[in-house]
């Protein structure tokens, strides 16, 4: 089989919010084949709500993104035979970017599994087009899907459903688990795409021997780059490599090498080794001392002040996303803590410091909206101006690189029925 040219990009939370702006930007920008993006609203065309779903993706990549996306509208296996669906295979044959987001990942399966999409997918990868499988999305690409509104919230019985295989199709079979940190519980677990521990451990055992699951944190991306034959980690969380008894995560800049995914642990990440630098994975020692390498080594308070002390650096640099880093950090430690029994009055002190983590972060954040010099207002205020005189005369090319230097700054530029307004 030729190469594979393309990328994978497999989110577990957020595909739509302003962690994942430069991401999309990133994506786009190393795509080798057409620009054309789209939004298939399959996962969720059950729901009232799907057409505002998409419209919001759409209004995402316009102002946000700053690039074009069109709706592919593909609601369900009715839809498919319809001569729209033909119209939506058209563009997935020229697409070089699609995006698929929330919904439910059976239902996603249900519905695409008898028609041309996954093999378009295939061919949009092979050829070196950029596939961002999010949430539902995300579990349904791999050659099992975990069926979770089936689970969690009707009550069935744990199983698997068969998913997808699109990674599968082009060399890599996995089965993806994104909301693999979440912590909506609150008193109860549900970490592991809400199943918890108990069950996920279950539902581990139910798989074939040798299964290679990727789990995906929440505001998190693993883009598998299939020319470079390795996955880079980015966003806000990381990503876990479950194979066999052998569990190794990765966080933001770091690469995890196809082997590892395509389950053989025996390579693994030295402790020292630089980050992103496949250099760093050695043999694994023998099986008597892995449970010894990869247990916890510090305490509940060491990591505890570890976190303070990274987000302290992260209110001196006004470092916004390591500041949200690291509370993410903090709210995974105490949810840990808690499961592992720790001393009653640590989680509450740890929760003390959590609390004021979120209002320093905060304090911190609306400071920054008043450090804008009036100066540098008038000069952003001068250039709006300067750009409606172009547009007034059409001259297209000069407003839009005036747009284009803006954005550079951080400043979003919106065009609305009152005339422009920006934001920082």
């Amino acid at each position: 089989m030729a190469q594979v040219q393309g990328t994978v990009a497999l989110i577990g939370s957020g595909e739509l919010s302003e962690t994942m702006v430069e991401t999309h930007k990133r994506l786009l920008a190393n795509i080798k084949f057409g620009d054309l993006a789209l939004f298939l609203d399959t996962p969720a065309g059950f729901q009232e709500n799907v057409d505002l779903l998409s419209r919001r993706a759409v209004e995402y990549f316009n102002k946000k993104v700053l690039h074009r996306m069109v709706v592919a509208s593909l609601k369900s296996t009715e839809a498919a035979k319809s001569g729209q669906a033909e119209e939506v295979f058209s563009l997935l044959g020229r697409a070089g970017y699609v995006l698929i987001g929330p919904g439910s990942p059976t239902y996603n399966v249900r519905q695409l599994e008898a028609t041309p999409v996954p093999t378009l997918l295939g061919a949009m990868i092979n050829r070196g087009g950029c596939l961002v499988a999010a949430s539902a999305a995300a579990l349904s690409v791999g050659s099992y899907t975990l069926p979770v509104y089936e689970i969690y919230k009707v009550g069935e019985a744990l199983h698997w459903v068969p998913g997808l295989n699109i990674l599968g199709n082009i060399g890599l079979e996995l089965v993806v688990i994104p909301h693999w940190n979440n912590a909506e519980g609150g008193n109860h677990d549900t970490r592991f795409c809400y199943m918890g521990e108990k069950r996920f451990n279950a539902l581990e055992a139910m798989l074939p021997p040798g299964t290679t699951i990727l789990g995906i944190d929440e505001h998190t991306v693993c883009t598998l780059d299939f020319a470079a034959e390795a996955a880079l980690v980015d966003g806000l969380g990381q990503v876990t490599v479950r194979c066999g008894n052998l569990e190794t995560c990765f966080s933001r800049g770091e690469e995890i090498p196809f082997d590892l995914l395509k389950g053989k642990p025996a390579l693994y990440r030295q402790d020292n080794a630089p980050t992103g630098n496949n250099s760093g994975y050695v043999r694994l020692p023998a099986a008597e001392s892995v449970e010894e390498l990869t247990k916890p080594v510090s305490t509940f308070w060491a990591r505890m002040h570890e976190i303070e002390n990274a987000f302290q650096q992260a209110l001196e640099e006004t470092n916004v996303t390591l500041l949200v880093t690291q509370i993410l950090d903090a709210d995974r430690l105490l949810w840990q803590a808690q499961l592992d029994l720790e001393n009653p009055e640590f989680v509450s002190q740890g929760r003390e410091s959590f609390r004021e983590m979120i209002v320093l972060a905060g304090t911190s954040i609306k400071e920054l909206t008043t450090l804008i010099p009036d100066k540098l207002k008038s000069v952003v205020a001068a250039l709006v101006d300067l750009r409606e005189e172009y547009r007034n005369v059409k001259k297209w090319s000069e407003a839009d690189q005036i747009r284009r230097v803006l954005n550079n700054a951080g400043i979003v530029l919106e065009d609305t029925e009152t005339g422009p307004r920006w934001t920082i």
